[in-house]
């Protein structure tokens, strides 16, 4: 079975993804506390970031489509509304995966607490808002 999956959801999810990142690591927001946590210096070039973004938006499309075929997957296995399928299935897959293996990779490099649960919080609310979307348009179905 291969699941439904509306790409115009997860097209926009991706875009999502670049929204919440700009809003949470901006100075007023996150940013700052991040820098500081993370020894990265906010002064450099814009330029030095572009293959970070690059890279962004190519891992923000991948968790955007596994995250719409995972939910149309739950949502066939438990039924109901497939937009709680969609958030469930996030919280399920980032708390399973995500926020595992950050503090996983976290302790062994002996970061801090503090930007473990920063980081964490951050893909919380990406995944979140992209469950969001994918929830609210769900995939056509044939």
């Amino acid at each position: 079975m291969v699941p439904e999956i509306n790409y115009w959801a997860v097209l926009i999810a991706t875009a999502s993804s670049m929204v919440v990142g700009s809003i949470w690591y901006a100075p007023k927001v996150f940013g700052t506390r991040w820098s500081r946590l993370a020894n990265v210096d906010m002064g450099r070039p814009a330029a030095s970031a572009t293959m970070a973004i690059i890279t962004t938006v190519i891992v923000s499309f991948i968790t955007a489509w596994v995250l719409a075929g995972a939910s149309a997957i739950a949502w066939h296995f438990y039924g109901g509304a497939f937009f709680w399928s969609a958030v469930v299935t996030a919280v399920t897959l980032w708390a399973g995966f995500t926020a595992a293996r950050f503090i996983t990779h976290d302790a062994f490099e002996g970061r801090s607490t503090r930007l473990t649960t920063l980081n964490i919080a951050h893909e919380l609310v990406t995944v979140v808002v992209m469950a969001v979307i994918i929830g609210v348009w769900p995939p056509a179905l044939g």
